[in-house]
């Protein structure tokens, strides 16, 4: 009988060592990633992101940092044009910091809880959690997800495949994709810190300003010298919707460029060279703040507006929805008529 007890309880050693030996199964994985998230007091992380929208790969160096539970400042930067963004989170609220411009804006908003984000680990964490239809493979080194994207106002990105460091969890690449499983956003994640620690100034606006201001003094007292550089959305951005005029007006700021899109549905796209604030000044805006990939948008129901390369933009709007709205902002990148 000893025997026999014995041999009972040696099997079951020997079960629990080659289970331990084998591969995690999908719900250890997502368990020990909810479990990552809720320890962790924040993280450090850098990527790199490509975006695929326009008719040329844009390429941004993004630094992220979050402090528990609601603190966020994520820096995006043009790795050609040497200019930068940052989407700062404290208890003040929610502000897009444009130091070409020496302007921030801040927003009444939840973001980033709102939809899904693509270079924020908690955001990758929670996609996964929320797709019970997920897809999960394990490779030799890395856990592959492919799950479904929580884009608030835009199905054009339904599909993502986010790939987790067997070693630590730590997040290596994101991959969104459109319908026809195009990658249209990739980020490459090159420096993952959890649990980093903060300066007290770390996620002040005013801090942040001031040094982002500093480093970009040069771009600054170029952006009034510059000529506007028309730009135009892509030939596919909208099935069945074309230019039909184009005007230029001559204003205080220089020229403004209108045009009008008609067919099935139509828009009017309006562009002009932003002015340079002479001192720090913060905006507040109605809208929500949404993630253009190559900049940080303000979205309300029937507009979309934004700034770049020292230009502000406007789409306006009573026929597109703001999926539609997102979809067209992201590839007006063309420098011709498309």
């Amino acid at each position: 009988m000893k025997k026999k007890v014995f041999l009972l309880l040696l099997g079951l050693l020997i079960a629990l060592v080659l289970a331990a030996c084998g591969e995690k199964s999908q719900e250890d994985v997502v368990s020990a990633l909810d479990e990552k998230v809720q320890k962790m007091t924040g993280y450090k992380a850098d990527a790199k992101m490509t975006l695929q929208t326009g008719n040329d790969p844009q390429v941004y160096e993004v630094e992220i940092w979050h402090k528990d539970p609601t603190f966020y400042r994520v820096n995006l930067k043009n790795a050609e044009k040497d200019q930068s963004q940052m989407i700062l989170r404290n208890e003040e609220g929610v502000f897009v910091l444009t130091p070409a411009l020496n302007k921030s804006f801040r927003f009444q908003s939840e973001w980033p809880e709102n939809s899904s984000q693509a270079y924020l680990f908690e955001s990758l964490v929670h996609d996964v959690k929320e797709d019970p239809e997920a897809k999960f493979t394990a490779t030799k080194d890395q856990y592959v997800f492919e799950t479904k994207t929580n884009y608030k106002n835009n199905n054009m990105l339904p599909k993502q495949e986010i790939t987790f460091s067997k070693k630590d969890l730590k997040p290596v690449s994101v991959k969104v994709m459109d319908p026809d499983r195009k990658v249209l956003l990739l980020v490459e994640f090159t420096k993952v810190e959890f649990d980093a620690s903060f300066d007290k100034s770390a996620f002040d606006v005013d801090k942040n300003m001031s040094s982002a201001t500093l480093d970009e003094i040069p771009v600054m007292g170029e952006v009034n010298k510059q000529p506007l550089e028309v730009l135009y959305p892509s030939e596919d951005a909208l099935a069945g919707v074309e230019l039909k005029e184009e005007k230029k007006i001559e204003t205080e700021n220089g020229t403004r460029v209108i045009m009008t899109f008609g067919g099935e549905k139509t828009f009017t796209l309006i562009q002009e060279r932003a002015r340079v604030a002479e001192v720090a000044t913060t905006i507040s805006l109605s809208g929500e703040p949404v993630d253009l990939g190559f900049t940080v948008g303000t979205l309300t129901d029937k507009s979309i507006s934004w700034t770049y390369n020292g230009a502000e933009f406007m789409i306006a709007s009573d026929d597109l929805t703001q999926e539609e709205l997102i979809s067209v902002a992201r590839t007006v990148q063309s420098k011709s008529v498309k």
